[in-house]
């Protein structure tokens, strides 16, 4: 399949058939002088931003030694620069891996090294974080330095040319996946593939040249690059970039650059609607947004608010699984699956497919114990590997399937239900439960801004619930009012009510707002957060005290289970 080759002077609404490689939709950009990227007070236009891509493809070329494999790693905020290196890997045939610069000292030596990164593009507010690195053979590039300006210079009137190294097959992106143990894995994302990404979401959105793409996600991870800046490549919308998210930015943003289209993930919404309301919230250009973990209740309350329909979608971060909502899905439903995914929820111990789930008339889930699996794709999955990781790769595939590692359950028409990760599974009184279910419930409660559900072990056996709740703004935890919610919840089932509510000033995250779980777990009840709990047999709550705790821990230590607590 081929591009149709360039657009002309004004640009046109992209490809009339769809396009194999990145390189290509780069190169069909050159000749399109309409705006293409905007960022703070300055705008670049589509064609600048191909000749920016073609000169630095060309400096790569001369940089990367003859034989070491065709990696860079980008070490920077969401500026200009990353976007323009994402187009120059895609002409040059190399890859991107996307450098998290929250991480540190050897654990961030490692993420570059594993890649094998011979060149890193960063900016000198990140320098800092190298220091003291054993970086061997890797060549540094300061894009806001003197030193880069006149490395790029021989290479102005470069044309976007594509390498013959840039096939479909060809290695794009090398981004990390999150765990909750070990070190991060590099999954692997070929130019094909994100090219077929970005072109799946033009048309299921209907994504237009005129769109703008707000990008206020991080780009190291693959929610920011597939999901919002792929479609826009695809479509030759505009893209708008943000430093870093910040909620209180968030609306002013959208308006001065006529954005229309955003991504999410994790708590990005509540951090939203935490912010003060105003009468002219609704008055914003956006569409749409597309993202995962928002849940149906903050959905709706952003919707309300703000005019705007969130689309919660999902996409394994590997590629081996994708969700499309379609017509017809239920509100708390994430949709059927994507066309050519042969999806089932499957007992992941005895591998057979989990029985359809069963509804009470409220909506309440009656079987979540037997209807609660892992997702599989049993059929031909794009999972394309991890970077010299085989024994993850054989985590991912065993039996011939692609296990997810996400927890969902089926209704009987074949929607699916997001349940949270295999890690967020617990298991109170015998009865097995799931972290997101829980959540979803406590989303409603209007005190809190934000809520994590995660396990703490129980003193005999199996676990508790703990939940972390953020208060809203000016607002104080009441305990009274939080137990008389959760006896007014019809779907809270008698197993869910949390033990213990850790009162957080703000919920921790990740570098990619997802909720930090590990943290919290590691924590448990013991942390420097008021604690609440419900002793055994009480429905209500009181603070958690000194001689509270030292009777706990007697408990756990009569029961050999004290080596379960975080020290």
């Amino acid at each position: 399949m081929k591009s149709t080759g360039s657009t002309g002077s004004t640009g046109s609404a992209g490809s009339s058939g769809s396009t194999s490689t990145v390189a290509e939709l780069v190169q069909a950009r050159w000749g399109d002088h309409r705006p293409g990227l905007h960022f703070e007070h300055a705008q670049l236009t589509h064609h600048q931003i191909a000749a920016g891509a073609a000169a630095r493809a060309e400096l790569l070329a001369d940089l990367l030694p003859r034989g070491a494999e065709p990696h860079i790693g980008v070490l920077l905020d969401n500026t200009p620069e990353y976007p323009l290196w994402l187009s120059a890997a895609a002409l040059a045939g190399a890859a991107v891996a996307g450098i998290n610069p929250t991480r540190r000292g050897a654990e961030l030596a490692r993420d570059i090294v594993h890649t094998d990164c011979r060149v890193l593009i960063t900016e000198r507010s990140h320098l800092p974080l190298l220091d003291g690195l054993q970086l061997p053979d890797v060549r540094v590039l300061v894009t806001d330095s003197d030193a880069y300006g006149e490395l790029l210079a021989p290479y102005a009137d470069a044309t976007p040319q594509i390498s013959p190294a840039a096939t479909p097959a060809a290695r794009m992106l090398l981004y990390f996946t999150s765990g909750s143990t070990g070190a991060p894995k590099a999954a692997i994302c070929s130019q094909g593939r994100l090219a077929a990404a970005g072109q799946s979401l033009v048309t299921h959105f209907q994504v237009r040249p005129t769109d703008t793409h707000y990008v206020c996600m991080p780009m190291f991870h693959g929610n920011a690059v597939i999901a919002d800046w792929a479609p826009a490549l695809a479509a030759g919308a505009g893209v708008a970039l943000r430093r870093r998210f910040s909620a209180s930015a968030f609306l002013g943003d959208v308006r001065a650059y006529g954005a229309t289209y955003f991504t999410y993930v994790g708590r990005a919404v509540q951090y939203l609607l935490a912010t003060p309301e105003r009468a002219d919230d609704t008055q914003n250009p956006l569409r749409m947004g597309f993202g995962t973990e928002a849940g149906a209740v903050d959905a709706a309350r952003f919707e309300k608010r703000f005019g705007v329909r969130l689309v919660e979608g999902y996409g394994s971060s590997e590629g081996g699984a994708a969700i499309q909502r379609t017509p017809g899905t239920p509100a708390a439903a994430i949709g059927r699956p994507a066309p050519g995914d042969e999806l089932a929820v499957v007992d992941p111990g005895t591998f057979l497919e989990c029985p359809p789930a069963v509804f009470a008339s409220d909506g309440r889930l009656l079987n979540g114990d037997a209807a609660i699996g892992e997702l599989v794709n049993k059929g031909r999955s794009p999972f394309e590997g991890y970077w010299r990781n085989a024994e993850a790769d054989a985590a991912r595939l065993r039996g011939g399937w692609y296990w997810t590692g996400d927890l969902f359950y089926r209704d009987a028409e074949g929607f699916l239900y997001f349940a949270g990760r295999t890690d967020d599974r617990l298991r109170v009184d015998s009865e097995n439960l799931a972290a997101a279910v829980i959540e979803n419930i406590l989303a409603r409660y209007e005190g809190a801004a934000a809520v994590a559900v995660y396990a703490v072990p129980d003193p005999v056996a199996g676990d508790q619930v703990m939940a972390a709740v953020s208060p809203r703004l000016g607002a104080e935890f009441d305990p009274l009012t939080f137990a008389e919610f959760l006896l007014s919840q019809p779907d809270l089932g008698t197993k869910m009510a949390p033990r213990f509510v850790r009162v957080v000033p703000r919920m921790p995250v990740t570098a990619t707002n997802k909720v930090a779980r590990s943290a919290l777990r590691k924590a448990g009840f013991r942390c420097p957060d008021p604690v609440w709990w419900r002793p055994p047999g009480s429905a209500s709550y009181r603070p958690l005290t000194p001689p509270d705790v030292t009777s706990l821990l007697a408990q756990y230590r009569a029961h050999a289970r004290e080596g379960l607590l975080p020290s």
